[in-house]
């Protein structure tokens, strides 16, 4: 509350919105009302069939009830991360590596410390007991939104992508399908140099000059052939012959989407 005794709402560039899904009627009118009052925009459901046809498109944190008419809140939740994903996958392919799954905050009357292990497991952020205080549940919201805006700056840095290929270069790690790989200092910026310049032929003197720093005269002949080969099997382990990096005969390598 603020001074005047109004309920301290949300400035207008920060709405968000929240998705409700509570089979309760006058439960889900509570929580619709509550939210609106300090600023929130809200999506309701009552069932499993209403969620997934009104979210999983761009909420800000969904509120699920465990126990719904035609199915259990936890299997909803996934159903729902999967359409959020699919959505995802329609528009920028590189959107996969920054977005954040939809936070879940689930509710229950049940109090079964096996439904609290299941939320946990499907990636839930918190859990509460029914009942509760709408006061306490606001703040709840806040902490996790808070959490879920910081962990999506920190995961928005810029990247270099090719294919299945994560290239961070402010962190210099390299992931390859979600998985990191360990390189050296070479083998890095070599990478690094044949994926921002991604489908460009790039030449052994080029290489050397950008990696290496120098001319070539100072390093045997193999020395790039070997460092690319080493590459190639670690971004490729076990199927180098369809390694994205490739040699362009006579003329150098490039790396290829």
């Amino acid at each position: 509350m603020d001074r005047k005794g109004q309920e301290q709402r949300l400035p207008e560039r920060d709405i968000r919105t929240i998705g409700i899904i509570e089979d309760d009627r006058l439960l889900n009118q509570a929580l619709d009302m509550s939210l609106k009052n300090v600023g929130y925009a809200t999506v309701c459901a009552r069932t499993r069939a209403e969620a997934l046809a009104l979210m999983g498109n761009g909420e800000a944190l969904l509120l699920i009830d465990i126990g719904l008419p035609d199915g259990d809140g936890i299997g909803l939740y996934q159903e729902l991360k999967s359409k959020f994903c699919a959505r995802l996958q329609a528009g920028d392919q590189t959107q996969l590596h920054h977005e954040r799954m939809i936070p879940a905050i689930f509710l229950t009357a049940r109090d079964e410390e096996k439904d609290m292990l299941a939320a946990f497991d499907m990636g839930a952020d918190d859990y509460v007991d029914k009942p509760f205080s709408m006061n306490v549940l606001q703040k709840r919201i806040e902490a996790v939104l808070k959490r879920d805006t910081r962990e999506s700056r920190e995961s928005a840095e810029q990247t270099v992508c090719t294919g299945e290929l994560v290239l961070y270069p402010e962190r210099k790690r390299v992931f390859v399908k979600g998985r990191e790989i360990s390189l050296t200092a070479k083998e890095y910026r070599l990478l690094e140099y044949l994926m921002v310049n991604q489908g460009q032929v790039l030449t052994k003197e080029n290489i050397l000059e950008h990696v290496w720093g120098i001319d070539g005269q100072f390093v045997v002949d193999n020395t790039v052939s070997v460092t690319i080969n080493r590459l190639r099997r670690k971004i490729s382990p076990g199927s180098e012959g369809t390694c994205r990096i490739k040699n362009v005969f006579g003329l150098g390598y490039r790396i290829e989407d």
